[in-house]
């Protein structure tokens, strides 16, 4: 479904709304739909295309240009050379056969190997480089590994407007142009900046500095709603890709035959006793976009897991595995878990996460169901993770 709205005069979303896609990248679960926001800039000389959709909805953004009456595009900028953005740029150029492709050089690059777009339609832009339409003026931001190595941002100088693409979006379908619902968007926020953006937050940072002396008055990406509140998105973002973390553990788990179950009740019982927050996923039912949300502020992962053969349980080398890609800030980590005979749990596991910058908390692992001094080594290790905590002054 596409949407033809005006954000401010001569502006248009022209993309479309997604309303029943689960899955993005055959990897990604979207529990709430997405947007691919394209936006359309009448200049009084010229006429810009910012991003397109999804290969999908090519139809959608056609319409809607067709629908404004749009005879002539001279410029299609194109953010982000991934295909959900600018995988409808050939159809765009075979209907405007007089625009040009504005990108940057690894852009450019990108899109040739990945759309096959000829050399001569494209228009390389340099960092803060900027391009006339008459009456507004497009400045163009590069910002590297937000979250592709070529990505860029444009700002539409004389309306105050930041479109940035992946960056500070949400996938969510909505039929409101502007974000109304606060905590529905706050969610769907934290969910994409998780999945997509967490591994890359220290380059985040230092993006977000590149763009604090713009006077923005709305923040435009190609997911979800537009911010014309842009201190809500941007606040949130300085929390999530900061160095700070709360007084929460995490701990994902699951078991075969109740022994790591009943390990882990106990020691969840024991952490919330010493003041601390827990969020308990079973991993044979869990919503891993829901894990990797809760890693964005954590100080502490507890793995539980049974041993299968000599190792780890799959589901549990699964989360592993995500958790050392998303890259959280966690300052701490442990494993719980139940063996029958022997084996390299531990080792395996801690070998899984070396992109996790923690100290390593004794493990608690032990032989068939847990005993009395079992469940007195889990008490020692939830008081050591109470003492870390106090240590980094999160416990409240």
């Amino acid at each position: 479904m596409g949407f033809r709205r005006e954000l401010k005069p001569n502006i248009y979303s022209v993309g479309a709304v997604d309303w029943d896609r689960r899955l993005f990248d055959e990897l990604i679960l979207l529990p709430d739909g997405t947007s691919y926001n394209a936006y359309l800039v009448k200049g009084s000389e010229k006429t810009a295309l910012i991003d397109t959709v999804d290969p999908t909805m090519t139809d959608v953004l056609l319409k809607n240009l067709e629908e404004l009456e749009v005879e002539d595009i001279n410029y299609v900028v194109a953010n982000h050379a991934e295909q959900d953005h600018s995988g409808s740029i050939p159809q765009v150029l075979e209907v405007y056969t007089s625009a040009k492709v504005v990108c940057t050089p690894k852009c450019k690059a990108m899109l040739k190997d990945l759309l096959v777009i000829p050399e001569d339609k494209f228009i390389t832009v340099k960092d803060g480089e900027t391009l006339s339409l008459g009456d507004k003026t497009l400045e163009f931001i590069h910002a590297p590994w937000v979250h592709w190595p070529e990505t860029m941002l444009t700002y539409l100088k004389e309306d105050k407007i930041l479109f940035t693409c992946d960056f500070l979006g949400s996938h969510l379908a909505t039929s409101d142009l502007f974000v109304t619902d606060k905590a529905t968007v706050y969610e769907a926020a934290k969910r994409y900046y998780a999945e997509i953006m967490m591994p890359f937050r220290i380059t985040i940072r230092k993006n977000m500095e590149k763009t604090k002396n713009l006077a923005i008055a709305i923040i435009a990406p190609s997911h979800g709603p537009i911010h014309n509140k842009p201190d809500f998105i941007l606040d949130a973002y300085r929390d999530w890709a900061s160095d700070d973390v709360k007084n929460e553990v995490i701990v994902p788990y699951i078991s075969m035959h109740g022994s790591t179950k009943k390990m882990v009740d106990y020691f969840v019982e024991a952490l919330i006793e010493r003041g601390i927050t827990v969020r308990q996923f079973n991993l044979s039912e869990t919503d891993i976009g829901k894990l990797a949300m809760a890693l964005v502020d954590a100080a502490t992962i507890v793995i539980g897991s049974p041993t299968v053969l000599v190792g780890p349980h799959p589901k549990v080398i699964y989360a592993a595995c995500l958790a050392n890609a998303l890259r959280p800030k966690l300052k701490f980590a442990s494993i719980i878990g139940s063996y029958g005979w022997g084996g390299r749990m531990v080792e395996q596991l801690a070998g899984m996460i070396p992109n996790l910058k923690v100290e390593i908390l004794d493990p608690v692992v032990i032989k068939g169901v847990p005993k009395e001094d079992d469940f007195k080594a889990l008490d020692r290790l939830a008081d050591e993770i109470a003492d870390k905590h106090k240590e980094y002054d999160i416990l409240n």
